[in-house]
């Protein structure tokens, strides 16, 4: 791997041409599927950013805070988003490199951390300890709590303590839930 140049910055920390150049990495890692709520998702909270040696931003991800009630507790979780590494620079130890950074900020802020893996995401974040949530999912939305039956279960880091006979209802949000 050429020299890369970790940082990490709350997204009030990051200039506009710092977060032009997040999404324009998005936008090309997802070939355009990403969307301006899946952008919105991934800001508020703690970016990992990587820039190779000439200053290019290869690889990005967030953590932002969200709620999720779980047998009658409320956890504060580290969610990961907008996690994507430059095409021309994959498979090379970049999405470790953030995925290290955020779950450092996971491990010191949160009780748990929770994400929505991609298909081609996947195994990274299965290689690096996050487990597959094995009970119901659901959403405290604006006419309550419901379930969803249909979602893709998020994968957790931490959160052991944690009962699959018990639902995981996560805050409500516009676009994608999870």
């Amino acid at each position: 791997m050429t020299e890369s140049i970790l940082r990490t910055s709350h997204t009030s920390e990051l200039t506009p041409g710092d977060l032009g150049a997040a999404r324009a990495l998005l936008d090309q890692a997802f070939d355009g599927d990403f969307s301006d709520e899946d952008w919105d998702h991934g800001l508020g909270g703690v970016h990992a950013l990587v820039h190779d040696g000439a200053g290019a931003l290869v690889a990005h991800g967030s953590v932002v805070q969200r709620r999720v009630l779980h047998a009658g507790r409320s956890l504060r979780v580290g969610y990961v988003e907008a996690v994507a590494v430059r095409p021309d620079r994959q498979r090379r130890g970049l999405g470790g490199l953030v995925m290290g950074a955020l779950e450092r900020v996971v491990e010191r802020a949160y009780d748990m951390g929770a994400l929505s893996a991609s298909d081609e995401g996947q195994g990274l974040y299965l290689r690096r300890g996050w487990t597959p949530w094995k009970g119901p999912v659901g959403t405290l939305g604006p006419t309550g709590p419901a379930l969803m039956p249909d979602e893709e279960p998020p994968l957790l880091w931490g959160g052991a303590a944690l009962d699959p006979e018990h639902a995981l209802l996560i805050d409500w949000r516009d676009g994608d839930v999870f």
